[in-house]
């Protein structure tokens, strides 16, 4: 999950960051993913929202899934990597989900658009963020207090169903959000 998640990620980032430059350097530029009024990087990218650091959001994008996949790559090879660097990972995923979340939020409720490019970190950011957190608690690697062992068993049981739930409701509060847009398209 790792290493694709990562690479798709770092792909998408990248893209986002070579449209970012294109518009800064003509203005009048048309990102290839703005494609209507709702799917319209260009909407997204010149917003505040999207350099909420100083600096473009998919910069940030670029170094951390460079480093999942690397992190991947490592763990393909059998590395056994100490429980520091786990919960060194897990803040770092539990900062890039909350952030996608935020940035989800910013997009249907403040900014009035989709980033497809963006749409795809999100995409992949979740079942890293999933993944990375059920694999630390379910090998010991982060804290579970014994009351709750079971229910992180059970929750590892049923990840995909958890993950599509997760995924739909997303689905859901876009269709939502644009609806009057996509029926207008019928």
């Amino acid at each position: 999950m790792l290493t694709v998640g990562g690479a798709i990620g770092l792909l998408a980032a990248f893209t986002l960051a070579v449209e970012k430059i294109a518009l800064l350097k003509d203005p009048s530029y048309s990102p290839s993913c703005s494609i209507n009024p709702v799917l319209s990087c260009e909407s997204v990218t010149t917003t505040a929202q999207a350099e909420v650091f100083g600096f473009p959001n998919p910069l940030l994008g670029i170094a951390a899934f460079a480093v999942v996949t690397t992190i991947g790559v490592v763990l393909l090879t059998g590395a056994v990597l100490p429980r520091w660097f786990w919960w060194g990972l897990q803040a770092w995923v539990v900062f890039g989900v909350v952030f996608v979340h935020w940035l989800i939020f910013q997009s249907l409720y403040r900014i009035g658009a989709l980033c497809p490019y963006c749409m795809v970190v999100w995409t992949v950011m979740i079942p890293v963020f999933w993944y990375t957190t059920l694999h630390a608690l379910t090998r010991g690697l982060l804290p579970v207090p014994a009351r709750l062992r079971g229910a992180v068993q059970g929750v590892a049981g049923y990840h995909g169903v958890a993950l599509t739930a997760w995924y739909l409701l997303i689905a859901v509060l876009i269709l939502e959000r644009f609806w009057l847009y996509w029926a207008s398209l019928l």
